[in-house]
């Protein structure tokens, strides 16, 4: 896939006043600015990757990783969905407006750092998502190695973002279609969710193939 092309998926939640309002996603060329991350980190990313607008106006922008690393001969299960390493990085996010994340929790404009997560099991989240796989946000100024974090450092350096106890998550679905270059916006009507279904490269084994995620970009999980 070229980089040009649909890369990632975009993880915003915004408040529940917005969610009335039209969605839509779209291709940014826009590389991230010189200084934004880590140059350590800026080498890992694709030159150009999506955006997430209501109004025209841009609310989020994402930059995916080159391309991801994919556990081999991984299989899903009604828990996990995607094959990733939990801290792994994925890619930047920048919020060009305040947001929330799918606890409500708020995200100021800024630019992250985004890696893979799966959320605990235990009594303080039964319910909570369909899955336990999440995107978690990271604050660029202390999150500057491309490698794979620690689960404790991971979740200690989320918590940051919201300035909280708990890391900032964006909440990944299932995905029940093959991704295309282009992405696409599903609604849940149910529980008021819109997210961005999308595909980005992804090699394991040695072999390289388009992977889809489903990134919730509206909505918070019911309480």
């Amino acid at each position: 896939m070229a980089r040009t092309g649909w890369m990632v998926l975009a993880a915003l939640a915004w408040s529940a006043a917005s969610v009335a309002a039209e969605y839509e996603v779209g291709a940014n060329t826009e590389k991230l600015p010189a200084g934004a991350v880590s140059d350590e980190i800026a080498g890992q990313l694709a030159d150009a990757g999506w955006a997430v607008k209501t109004k025209k106006k841009v609310a989020v922008e994402f930059w995916p990783h080159k391309q991801w690393t994919a556990k081999e001969g991984f299989e899903a299960s009604a828990e996990v969905l995607y094959p990733f390493e939990v801290g792994q990085l994925l890619g930047v996010m920048r919020y060009d407006r305040e947001g929330t994340d799918f606890r409500g929790q708020t995200i100021k404009p800024g630019v992250y750092t985004v890696r893979y997560a799966q959320q605990p099991v235990d009594g303080n989240h039964v319910g909570t998502s369909d899955t336990r796989d999440f995107l978690l946000l990271l604050p660029v100024e202390d999150d500057k190695s491309g490698e794979k974090l620690a689960e404790e450092e991971l979740w200690e350096t989320s918590a940051k973002v919201a300035e909280s106890t708990h890391p900032t998550m964006l909440c990944l679905l299932a995905s029940t279609e093959a991704g295309g270059d282009a992405p696409a916006i599903v609604h849940d009507e149910d529980r008021e969710l819109w997210s961005v279904r999308f595909a980005n490269a992804a090699i394991a084994g040695g072999k390289v193939a388009p992977l889809t995620l489903t990134l919730v970009v509206v909505g918070q999980a019911a309480e």
